[in-house]
């Protein structure tokens, strides 16, 4: 039996970190003081492959590639934590967002061809300019519990954002805040008390907590394709967001819910899918059967361990 390749990456998204550990390698998280170095943060049913290091035993260990997740880890951690040898050997990015500053002109700072950035859509990719440094897509991949299942009795949407009321109008606060007064919304996630909202719900109980809603809404502008937006498809709720970014490539019009970018036709169409809940459940089920296709934890975990065996036996 071939061994395990052996990852070293930080703890940067936590519910992105879970899903990645289904892929078959043994991951290895540097834990110690400051973020990024929360290892197996509690929350989250981790395999046996997954391993914390305390961070001055890091440069000890062998390690048959190192994952950056953030600019930090990448500029920064690695020559604090990394032996010379460690630094040395194949040097994936993982790139979770789209740029944040000019959204078509900005350069990534990962700037060498013999190393990799990993996005996770392609309209990241598509706004970055990725320079000299070879890039590659993986579509996410989630899991939701086989016995949750869409009830779609709460005639309100649900909104999964954590910060809101920190992030702007990036995240569509003031979207939020402007279909509030016509339509019922509930809003959970990190910091979302600050705006009325019911508080964080843990990634295990997140599934089960919005089959109860009737759609679920994604008020944000410009971001990657959110986690929490796969999960309720794949739970069986319709989505009702902006088309923008990589939500128009997940939801279709009238068959697994609605994306525009007129407000006024968004909220016509949360009326009508409170109005008539027998709509909201067959857009729900036809966004089951796509997420459960697309967004499918095997095909996700398959691409990673191609992408990295690939990539670690091309720098031998």
């Amino acid at each position: 039996m071939q061994k395990k390749l052996r990852v070293l990456t930080w703890h940067i998204h936590g519910n992105y970190l879970y899903y990645l550990t289904q892929a078959p390698f043994e991951f290895y998280l540097p834990k110690g003081e400051g973020e990024g170095y929360g290892g197996r943060t509690p929350g989250f049913d981790w395999g046996g492959n997954v391993h914390d290091v305390p961070v001055d035993q890091v440069k000890v260990l062998d390690f048959d590639v190192i994952l950056f997740q953030h600019r930090k880890n990448y500029e920064l951690d690695q020559y604090e934590i990394l032996s010379e040898a460690q630094r040395r050997l194949p040097k994936l990015y993982l790139e979770h967002d789209p740029p944040q500053e000019h959204p078509t002109n900005t350069r990534h700072w990962v700037e060498d061809p013999l190393m990799r950035v990993v996005h996770v859509t392609h309209f990241n990719r598509l706004m970055w300019d990725n320079g000299p440094t070879p890039t590659v897509v993986i579509d996410h991949g989630v899991i939701v519990p086989d016995h949750v299942t869409y009830s779609g009795e709460l005639p309100k949407g649900i909104v999964v954002v954590n910060n809101m009321h920190k992030r702007g109008r990036r995240l569509g606060l003031d979207i939020f805040e402007q279909i509030r007064e016509q339509i019922p919304l509930d809003l959970v996630g990190m910091g979302s008390t600050e705006l009325g909202g019911l508080g964080e719900i843990a990634h295990d109980g997140l599934p089960a907590f919005v089959a109860k809603y009737r759609f679920f809404f994604n008020p944000i502008r410009y971001t990657s394709l959110g986690l929490s937006v796969c999960e309720a498809m794949m739970t069986g709720l319709p989505v009702v967001g902006l088309a923008a970014a990589e939500l128009v490539t997940v939801v279709e019009n009238g068959k697994t819910g609605y994306v525009e970018t007129d407000i006024d036709k968004l909220i016509e169409h949360m009326r009508y899918l409170i109005d008539y809940p027998e709509h909201a459940r067959e857009l729900g089920e036809n966004a089951r059967r796509y997420a459960s296709q697309r967004f499918n934890i095997g095909r996700f975990a398959n691409d990673w361990q191609r992408i990295v065996c690939d990539f670690v036996e091309s720098a031998r």
